[in-house]
């Protein structure tokens, strides 16, 4: 993510989740530690403290951040597919297909997933966690079921 016209606190903010989602899809969340994060941002423990409670609130920062990136991708794609056809099945097939581009270009086009690492990690994740993970999974759910049921009609 690119820290242009983001404030020195924010941007702090944004490099200490850019090394973590680097570390979490890399090893996980459990072998990604805070002393880490601090070392390679460069920061004193206060300055992580500052801007994260704990790495639960860190993780919490990190699903959030992804979820939205993620949204973004989903949207590109499927604008995208609009603007060439009008069918909705040609949409949702045309869609996935240059979803499945971005995948392949991975991780430069996606870096990987933090929701599914959040899955795998799940007993290390508090409630809150676990509900934004699972928000998110049924909102991939919502989203595409509202495309197939937009294809059945038609």
């Amino acid at each position: 993510m690119s820290d242009a016209g983001l404030g020195k606190g924010e941007a702090t903010r944004e490099r200490i989740l850019d090394a973590a989602q680097d570390a979490v899809l890399a090893k996980g969340f459990n072998a990604t530690s805070i002393e880490e994060l601090i070392a390679e941002c460069g920061l004193s423990k206060g300055g992580f403290f500052y801007h994260f409670r704990d790495k639960n609130d860190l993780a919490r920062a990190l699903l959030r951040r992804y979820i939205a990136q993620d949204e973004q991708v989903f949207d590109m794609v499927f604008e995208r597919a609009r603007a060439l056809v009008d069918d909705p099945l040609q949409v949702f097939l045309l869609g996935l297909r240059f979803l499945a581009d971005v995948m392949a270009d991975l991780p430069n086009g996606h870096p990987g997933c933090i929701v599914a690492v959040s899955c795998y990690s799940d007993r290390v994740f508090d409630s809150e966690i676990r509900a934004l993970n699972a928000a998110a999974v049924r909102g991939w759910r919502h989203r595409f079921r509202g495309m197939l049921e937009e294809i059945a009609a038609r």
